[in-house]
């Protein structure tokens, strides 16, 4: 039986939604959840239900909401104290500004087109990581190009990447920049400054609200993965400051499987490497 109830079997849609406990939380939150529907089968058809009917940003609310429904139960199965709705209510709506000050705090302070044209180092125990994307039309598919130096300008780990059929630049540029992201923290390095030529692409990632064009889910994915970071910032570099990754998105034309280097530098971008890492210390 369901401990807070003790009237009906234990249920993830009963403990969230359907018990009377539950019920009491939802009837002083969001005006649209005080007269919910009953009867749903499983936690996968309540999920459902909501995102057809609330917004993404209130679903956020909703999450909270739940879970702090979901440790209350936890917390009275293991002797603990069984708060009343509106406690339960004001916790969540601390934990969720607490969420998003934290975001505030980790994103970037400003999108720039910085005044000079060459590849400049990151700050102190930070890591840079450039990014850039080629179409190659005639083969049907794209190609990725990314670098991850440090604020030396010493080369840390560089990707080629093969890519889909894309539709546009910017879609390849996004997609790259994913690529980039992952392969970054695959490698461990969570404190970043991420750089890329298109500066369309790199305000897109930049903002906090949800993005609702077409490529929208490729930047939420994106989003997503800043999220997993320890320390971000995002610029927008002129494309002679961004050579490297320039030409290893050209390089993947050629390959037939995605190529990796970790602190070491493939020939084909010495050159570029020289004239990118043309800054000051």
């Amino acid at each position: 039986m369901f401990p807070i109830c003790m009237r009906f079997p234990e249920s993830a849609v009963h403990a969230l939604w359907e018990c009377e406990a539950a019920k009491d939380v939802w009837a002083s939150s969001l005006k649209i959840l005080q007269k919910g529907v009953s009867g749903l089968d499983d936690f996968t058809h309540l999920l459902e239900y909501l995102l057809d009917r609330i917004e993404l940003h209130d679903m956020e609310a909703v999450l909270v909401q739940a879970w702090q429904i979901w440790n209350q139960r936890n917390r009275v199965v293991h002797g603990g104290k069984f708060h009343d709705p509106r406690w339960l209510i004001n916790r969540a709506k601390e934990l969720l500004e607490e969420f998003r000050t934290a975001q505030d705090q980790m994103r970037t302070e400003s999108v720039q087109q910085p005044a000079h044209g060459t590849w400049q180092p990151p700050p102190q125990s930070v890591f840079k990581l450039n990014f850039d994307a080629a179409v190659f039309s005639g083969l049907n598919r794209s190609g990725f190009g990314a670098i991850v130096r440090n604020e030396k300008g010493e080369v840390m780990a560089v990707m080629a990447a093969k890519g889909p059929k894309v539709f546009c630049s910017e879609e390849a540029e996004l997609l790259a920049c994913k690529k980039a992201i992952e392969f970054a923290v695959d490698a461990g390095f969570l404190k970043l400054v991420i750089e890329g030529d298109n500066s369309s692409v790199i305000i897109a990632v930049s903002l906090l609200k949800i993005d609702q064009s077409l490529l929208g889910n490729v930047v939420g994915d994106i989003q997503h993965l800043i999220r997993n970071l320890h320390w971000i910032r995002i610029d927008c570099i002129r494309r002679r400051g961004n050579r490297v990754s320039h030409v290893l998105a050209q390089f993947a034309r050629n390959i037939t499987e995605d190529m990796y280097w970790m602190e070491d530098v493939p020939p084909i971008v010495r050159e570029a490497l020289y004239k990118d890492t043309n800054f000051v210390v």
